[in-house]
């Protein structure tokens, strides 16, 4: 099993704190327990406060597909991430 580190950059249509309410929830967390996910870190940026970067570990392939489906997409844009900004990149340590 190899764990994949997948960063995530977007936009917001709400503020920080407001997104941060929504991600820092019970039912985030136990949306993240139940795909497989840790989150390992979120923040703004000093730049821009409406772009945000948050960090995930899972097993190889498991966050790209948690964030391709529609279901999810709905979901999280319901939060104040702008869905169409999304940038991901993956690494492993192996």
């Amino acid at each position: 099993m190899t764990i994949e580190t997948t960063v995530f950059t977007f936009k917001l249509s709400n503020t920080f704190e407001e997104w941060v309410k929504m991600f820092d929830s019970p039912e985030i967390d136990e949306f993240h327990k139940t795909v497989g996910l840790t989150p390992l870190y979120r923040g703004k940026s000093l730049i821009d406060p409406k772009e945000v970067i948050v960090i995930h570990q899972a097993e190889e392939g498991v966050a790209k597909h948690v964030f391709s489906d529609p279901e999810t997409i709905k979901n999280i844009e319901s939060g104040g991430h702008i869905y169409s900004t999304t940038k991901i990149t993956s690494w492993v340590s192996d």
